[in-house]
């Protein structure tokens, strides 16, 4: 009879494997929205020092050149103030008039992950 239990083959039973399954489907539920929060705020973070890297560059190109602000991003990358004209992470559009820049949002991501896309300007 002792031989016989040393032959029996212990293994994982359905029960056991559900509950690591569904305790690893709670941990997964709590940790992917904290990775997709960290992409919206990486590309907000990104769009904040892009517009005010160009912010300064205007300023720049208005002192000397003796107030007179760039007629648009194309003139700035012209005169060698900025490289290329920036390309704003998705969901940002810009507006350029007579010197000032501004972002809005046009609401096509949802940034704060309430389900519902985001719209209104950044205020930046």
């Amino acid at each position: 009879m002792n031989k016989r239990r040393n032959n029996v083959k212990r293994g994982f039973t359905l029960i056991e494997i559900l509950i690591v399954v569904v305790i690893l489907g709670i941990l997964a539920a709590i940790i992917v929205p904290q990775f997709t929060d960290a992409a919206q705020d990486a590309n907000e973070s990104s769009a904040r020092s892009q517009l005010q890297t160009i912010r300064s560059q205007i300023e720049l190109h208005r002192v000397q050149n003796n107030g007179a602000a760039p007629a648009d991003m194309a003139e700035l990358v012209a005169d060698g103030y900025i490289r290329a004209v920036p390309v704003w992470p998705a969901g940002f559009a810009q507006t350029y008039a007579s010197g000032d820049l501004t972002l809005q949002y046009d609401g096509t991501v949802d940034f704060d992950g309430d389900g519902s896309n985001d719209t209104g300007e950044t205020g930046w």
